[in-house]
């Protein structure tokens, strides 16, 4: 009877073409059976407080509170490389500037996610109002929040819905830091014996570059995730989030999360702790 690892990742097209490989057969291991399951982030990150999954996405803010029970993984991380989280308002806003809203009320997609985070180290004592990301916009429509924080394929589209851009995170902390901007990792229970998670980082590195190496075919499966994008913008949003760093976050991108978590703590908005990267 093989033994059962549980897998879950967003219903997001950029997690659903790293994982293509994993659940389309061509990659495996003897004696694993992996079963696939999604959630939207800031649920499998409050999950994660449980251990609810062997290997789960993560937001790299929410690992700074289940670190006693994860490690992070060098393959299938998220960054923005010079682009990121961004914030809108209404094209009437009479905000201008990002540093404007430091007391303004503020759609945001989850406590937990690593672009709530990058918030509030850029502008600390906003109201804070937590949607569902896909309400974000449209908190901001009707007025209900002063601005909002988009991810996912809303970075995309944010000037197309009607609105205003004040600020990309993912480029004013690259400006700032020279580093990519850390958004998501993939973690694994840190309990599992040794042999198993060496084995578990090496499927998920090979998932990985099954999808970088076979774009079409990953590209296929991940459409089925890419809710209202057209092929061309979901091609666009994969090629974002699932590049180079995915196939492994190499010095740069671990030292990205160090200073991303290190700086965040030194703000109080994070427990301090160290990251720890599984080897495979």
């Amino acid at each position: 009877m093989p033994q059962t690892i549980r897998v879950a990742h967003s219903p997001d097209s950029d997690d659903a073409f790293m994982f293509c490989g994993l659940f389309n057969g061509a990659v495996g291991a003897d004696g694993l059976a992996f079963v696939q399951q999604t959630g939207d982030i800031e649920s499998l990150n409050h999950e994660a407080r449980n251990a609810t999954h062997d290997i789960t996405a993560i937001s790299v803010a929410a690992y700074a509170h289940v670190h006693d029970r994860y490690v992070l993984l060098d393959a299938g991380a998220s960054f923005g490389d010079g682009y990121g989280p961004t914030v809108i308002v209404s094209p009437t806003s009479r905000f201008l500037r990002l540093e404007e809203l430091g007391q303004a009320r503020i759609a945001v997609p989850g406590e937990w996610t690593s672009a709530y985070l990058a918030l509030r180290m850029r502008i600390p004592g906003f109201d804070p109002m937590f949607v569902d990301f896909k309400d974000v916009g449209r908190m901001v429509k009707m007025g209900k929040a002063e601005a909002g924080l988009v991810i996912h394929e809303g970075q995309l589209t944010a000037r197309e819905d009607g609105f205003r851009v004040l600020e990309d995170l993912g480029a004013s902390w690259k400006e700032r830091t020279g580093l990519p901007l850390p958004l998501g990792m993939n973690a694994l229970r840190r309990d599992l014996p040794d042999p198993l998670r060496r084995t578990l980082a090496r499927v998920m590195a090979e998932t990985v570059a099954w999808g970088l190496d076979h774009r079409k075919e990953a590209l296929d499966y991940a459409m089925g995730f890419a809710r209202d994008l057209d092929r061309e913008k979901a091609d666009r949003f994969v090629g974002m989030y699932v590049n180079e760093w995915t196939r492994d976050a190499g010095p740069r991108g671990k030292e990205a999360v160090r200073r991303f978590l290190s700086e965040a703590a030194d703000l109080g908005l994070v427990p301090r702790v160290t990251p720890e990267f599984q080897e495979r």
